[in-house]
């Protein structure tokens, strides 16, 4: 029984026209041109199918790094406005009493504003992560698959 991944079989005219087996599996030297052009074309679609879901994976992990970093610096202002919060309510105390009071504003702010400096700092080291946003693995194959198509199309002419 044949697989269904295989592809049909040839007509019988054909197969027999040029000696074929039903299988496909003959020597590229073997076929015509109609049936090079017909695997060179199932190729090709397969290559570029694999190639835009490779950029595809790759944009979405890139994508997703980035919403964690504006994440980041979205949590950095946040936190930064409460530390001027903060700081402004210990100015004020310190002003109405020269107290304590006023000490524990300004080292709760103080903490603040180096909690939110420490989230920026590593928001912006997350965004240099991202770097370009170009499918980078998929370009490299892409060039890869060119050059071997045009060394292989090369070859077959010097022969």
């Amino acid at each position: 029984m044949a697989k269904m991944s295989e592809s049909p079989p040839a007509p019988a005219a054909a197969t027999e026209a040029v000696g074929a087996h039903p299988d496909g599996n003959r020597p590229i030297e073997s076929l015509n041109t109609a049936e090079l052009i017909r695997r060179g074309s199932e190729q090709l679609s397969t290559l570029v199918r694999d190639e835009l879901a490779l950029a595809r994976a790759e944009m979405i992990d890139k994508a997703g790094h980035a919403g964690k970093s504006a994440g980041l610096f979205g949590g950095a202002g946040v936190i930064s406005l409460y530390g001027v919060f903060g700081l402004l309510t210990g100015c004020v105390l310190l002003l109405a009493r020269v107290m304590p009071d006023w000490g524990a504003a300004m080292v709760i702010g103080a903490l603040l504003l180096a909690i939110a400096g420490l989230m920026a700092i590593t928001g912006r080291s997350q965004v240099k992560q991202v770097g370009a946003p170009v499918p980078e693995a998929a370009v490299d194959g892409a060039r890869r698959d060119l050059s071997a198509v045009t060394s292989a199309v090369e070859s077959r002419k010097n022969r």
